[in-house]
């Protein structure tokens, strides 16, 4: 056991006054934070225990956005006891099945239907000044995470000055709509991994990122999640329930469903470029290249936008000139 570990451990039993408890590791993460279940006999529930090195995360945004969703009428962990000094945090336990591993298409419109409501009603609680802005800077960022891990690290590509007036064409587009876009409380993780079946359902998590910024950005999330696909007629139908409790709670969504549906699209379209570079950078990085798996579905994602919008060909350019479609592989669903 490592230190660290060890001190959790003594944290935890300080905290517990004594009870007798094992722990074993909860659920894996991409960021520094680990997670271990906290097992009581006498058929106590379990506990959940957050490792956040305060030198590498801080536990302080998953607390206060833990008591703003609360807030909100979402059902998140409840903080049991904080060490922000030393980045341990005990929460209750929203159980072990995550949306990912129990979706079928027989409970996919529930559990969906579910996570839409709980985003509403997270939506409809947002005000101003209270998280971080999704400002043009962080937009910007997170795009250029897609040059410098998936174009230059991943694939080894250098951008000639064509393709890269149209990488800088196409992002600009992206953000001057993403920036224009209302803006409520954003997740900016709201998908089937960090969506857990509990009751009530569903238990959401990851939450720690959150800001203020545009409305489509957590649905994209939920409905172009990197991790499962659903065909397009059914990802309407879910956009269109959306977009209509958005309107009837009162969420300033664009009145004409093309125009909202647009910029679910072209927020979509930022996401993906964000995760492929993240992917590629927790692979050659961090050492998980178990995320390259995972790229096809986003980039699949991010071709079809591509391709549908005229205003969007610079980016499907430089898409092509990375890897031409000819030579591309394990894009199909």
């Amino acid at each position: 056991m490592n230190p660290r570990t060890e001190r959790m451990q003594a944290w935890l039993a300080a905290e517990l006054q004594g009870a007798s408890f094992s722990f074993a590791p909860a659920s894996d993460d991409a960021s520094f934070r680990r997670y271990f279940r906290v097992e009581f006999g006498g058929g106590r529930d379990s506990l959940i225990v957050m490792d956040a090195p305060p030198d590498k995360e801080d536990c302080r945004p998953f607390v206060k956005v833990a008591r703003l969703f609360a807030a909100a009428g979402a059902h998140v962990p409840d903080i049991v006891a904080e060490n922000l000094q030393e980045g341990f945090l005990l929460l209750s336990d929203l159980g072990p099945h995550t949306y990912l591993s129990q979706l079928k298409p027989d409970n996919a419109g529930t559990l969906y239907r579910e996570a839409i409501a709980a985003l509403v009603a997270i939506q409809k609680a947002s005000r101003p000044g209270v998280l971080p802005d999704y400002d043009r800077a962080l937009l910007e960022r997170e795009l250029n995470l897609f040059p410098d891990w998936y174009v230059a690290r991943q694939h080894g590509v250098t951008l000639d000055a064509a393709r890269a007036a149209d990488l800088k064409a196409g992002f600009e587009v992206l953000l001057a709509n993403n920036l224009a876009q209302p803006r409520v409380y954003v997740h900016r993780d709201y998908h089937s991994r960090n969506l857990m079946l509990s009751s009530p359902n569903p238990g959401i998590l990851d939450f720690q990122d959150a800001v203020y910024g545009p409305i489509t950005y957590d649905l994209v999330s939920l409905l172009r999640d990197a991790y499962i696909a659903w065909e397009e007629e059914q990802v309407l139908d879910w956009c269109i329930r959306y977009w209509e409790a958005a309107r009837k709670a009162g969420l300033p969504v664009a009145a004409d469903f093309a125009d909202f549906y647009r910029d679910f699209e072209w927020m979509g379209a930022q996401r993906q470029l964000k995760v492929l570079g993240i992917f590629a950078r927790l692979c050659y990085r961090d050492g998980k290249e178990r995320y390259l798996a995972d790229q096809p579905l986003v980039m699949k994602y991010l071709r079809k936008t591509c391709e549908r919008y005229g205003e969007l060909a610079p980016l499907l350019r430089v898409l092509d000139a990375i890897e031409p479609p000819n030579k591309q592989t394990g894009y199909t669903f």
